[in-house]
């Protein structure tokens, strides 16, 4: 009999000096959405509208591969891992108002799983929106999408997409300010292990990791489908 992979292992004690809690999947999408939301800010300051929409298909892409990687992804990628009711989400502030360090555990806690689905479905609205602007709105060049609905729609789309990005920007920076203040107030530090995948102050059972090739499998897929959209549409 063969052994198992190691994806398909049940997460065993490790004696190692830190857990790998994040996985490469994870951290690329995690690193590639502050490159696009970057970058779309600052094409849109300076009016490249054709940059522009390159860093939006690239957040799109990113988006749609996190919504399938929460699914089929590993245990610490999967929304049914970290995604909590609101009694776990008010359990966690208290326990963030007591003094003390923080305790630690892999994966998000529940109020940054808010943060995670709040960051996506904003940028996923961001994206779609975008695809449908054409050149009298905010754009000088066509989206795809952009002569499939009406005049209302897209005008309409296009003040959903300018005031979509200022709340996302508001919730970006209040991502970061509570990172921050987890690692100063609870010295936690969540930056670092988004970084390299790895946290220092995990002890325990690591979680189990799914093979990197169906991440590159699922990557190529949903790649494939973005181009076809732009390409096609």
């Amino acid at each position: 009999m063969t052994a198992p992979a190691d994806s398909e292992r049940s997460p065993s004690p490790t004696s190692e000096r830190s857990l790998r809690v994040w996985d490469l999947p994870v951290r690329v999408v995690h690193w590639g959405l502050v490159v696009c939301l970057a970058g779309s800010w600052w094409t849109a300051e300076n009016e490249d509208w054709e940059r522009h929409l390159l860093f939006g298909y690239g957040a799109l892409g990113l988006v749609v591969f996190r919504v399938a990687w929460g699914m089929v992804g590993s245990e610490t990628a999967r929304f049914r891992s970290f995604v909590r009711g609101p009694a776990a989400v008010l359990a966690h502030l208290r326990e963030l108002a007591r003094p003390g360090p923080l305790p630690a555990h892999p994966g998000h806690n529940p109020a940054g799983a808010l943060a995670v689905i709040l960051l996506l479905l904003l940028v996923g609205v961001q994206t779609l929106s975008g695809l449908f602007l054409s050149g009298g709105d905010l754009l000088v060049v066509e989206a795809p999408l952009s002569g499939w609905v009406g005049t209302y729609v897209t005008r309409w789309l296009g003040d959903v997409h300018e005031w979509g990005f200022t709340l996302l920007q508001a919730v970006v920076a209040l991502h970061i300010v509570a990172a921050l203040g987890y690692a100063v107030l609870k010295r936690r530090n969540l930056i670092v292990p988004m970084l390299t995948g790895r946290d220092a102050d995990l002890q325990g059972p690591a979680p189990s990791m799914a093979p990197l090739s169906r991440a590159i499998v699922l990557g190529a897929l949903v790649a494939a489908g973005v181009w076809a959209l732009v390409r096609f549409a």
